[in-house]
């Protein structure tokens, strides 16, 4: 491997080399979406055993929805890390992973708070975070749409 390819964050092969796949992008969309699904495990546990006798019905439902997408989100930050490794442009992946983390925070996040605190004018957050859920779902379509498996592009 030439000290440029190492520099460069390439993934795949090149001239027959193995190249070092985005390091950076990998560990942190790994690390990030192995503790986002931790917590919500975590958040799920403390919801079914918990609040069951704290909060109504309709309180666990949305308290299951948001560690629920919780959980999507950190499994799609696993898979951002997986896909880094395959070439596939490191903004557009970056741009999911920041989508991804910030509709947890957002649509997750205000969830939680609605129930726990009973925080009613925190609701209108959960829109936001939902719209940054749908924002990395399409950056990650157009990355793999715009991909080029021959291209020998970095980006």
């Amino acid at each position: 491997m030439t000290a440029e390819h190492a520099d460069s964050g390439l993934a795949g092969h090149a001239g027959g080399q193995v190249i070092i796949a985005r390091p950076a992008l990998m560990i942190w969309a790994l690390v990030t979406g192995a503790l986002l699904a931790l917590t919500a495990v975590m958040a799920g546990a403390f919801g079914a055993h918990g609040l069951r006798d704290t909060v109504d019905a309709r309180g666990l439902e949305v308290f299951e929805m948001a560690a629920t997408y919780q959980m999507y989100h950190a499994l799609g930050l696993i898979l951002v890390a997986a896909l880094a490794g395959f070439g596939l442009s490191r903004k557009l992946l970056t741009g999911v992973a920041v989508f991804m983390l910030a509709g947890v925070v957002l649509f997750s996040g205000s969830l939680y708070a609605l129930v726990l605190f009973q925080a009613k004018g925190i609701g209108l957050i959960t829109p936001i975070g939902g719209l940054c859920f749908m924002l990395g779902w399409l950056l990650l379509v157009i990355a793999a749409l715009t991909f080029n498996a021959d291209s020998k592009r970095i980006e």
